[in-house]
């Protein structure tokens, strides 16, 4: 047998089933071995933890106000290098006519307003290039909307970091107006003009004024203002016809009116 003793050499010799078992034995298996231990992925955690942060900023009310500055200073460069009062005098495109010139006229009025172009010229200007009747209807469409534009963009990016600083009294009492009583606040800052209309969108968006009442208050406050101006625009070729004349005394009067209320109402705003 092989595993016998060799009795001439005086050895024994290990048969090869026991040297494979040794062997077996001396070499660790898979499942004897520790697993290591496991790092952890930080990579992933800390980049979440800087776009966080860096949407936290971003979406700061510091940050959308300072938005909404740049955007009204570049849309007051455009029309710096545009000059849109260039209509009242070369007059409107040849290109465009009918119900198609009307819409991008109200269109651009609109945007012309959020970027502080007064609302006088752009009322004279519809009025020169579509006529009474339809510069009426043009100049209230583009009032609206551009009106609708600036307290949508005040409401957005502005009012969250401007809130906290109306400390001043005159502040307090705006807000408190406008914000209790805004459809009539905002009538009477549209019958009487005074308060640049840009200042009046970006005041109300501040405030706590909801978006019906702004916008009704704005399209019929607007009416017999923007009608006069559209009167006169029309008949400016002729400064002396009655229509040309009753229309210049339609914008004098509520601005003379508007003036002497603001005198009358000075001291009810310093007293609270």
């Amino acid at each position: 047998m092989l595993d016998a003793t060799n009795r001439s050499g005086g050895t024994a010799t290990a048969s090869p089933r026991a040297s494979a078992t040794k062997l077996a034995v001396a070499v660790p298996t898979a499942a004897t071995v520790p697993p290591l231990p496991a790092v952890p992925s930080v990579l992933p955690a800390a980049s979440a933890g800087l776009a966080a942060r860096c949407t936290r900023v971003l979406l700061s009310p510091w940050s959308r106000l300072s938005l909404l500055l740049v955007m009204l200073a570049a849309a007051a460069a455009c029309v710096l290098l545009f000059e849109p009062q260039r209509l009242v005098t070369h007059g409107w495109p040849p290109e465009l006519g009918g119900a198609a010139a009307a819409a991008v006229f109200a269109a651009a009025y609109g945007l012309c307003t959020v970027a502080f172009v007064p609302r006088p010229l752009l009322n004279l200007a519809a009025g020169a290039l579509f006529g009474s009747q339809v510069g009426l209807g043009t100049a209230l469409t583009g009032t609206v909307l551009g009106a609708g534009v600036a307290f949508g963009l005040g409401r957005l990016l502005g009012q969250d970091a401007l809130r906290p600083l109306l400390r001043g009294r005159w502040l307090k009492a705006a807000d408190g107006q406008l914000s209790r009583h805004g459809f009539r606040s905002m009538m009477v800052a549209r019958l009487f003009p005074g308060v640049p209309f840009w200042a009046a969108n970006y005041c109300a968006a501040v405030s706590r004024m909801g978006w019906l009442p702004f916008l009704l208050a704005t399209a019929l406050g607007s009416v017999p203002n923007t009608a006069a101006y559209a009167v006169a625009g029309a008949r400016a070729s002729s400064p002396t016809s009655p229509a040309f004349l009753v229309a210049m005394a339609c914008i004098a009067l509520p601005a003379l009116v508007g003036t002497v209320v603001a005198w009358r109402k000075r001291h009810h705003l310093r007293a609270r």
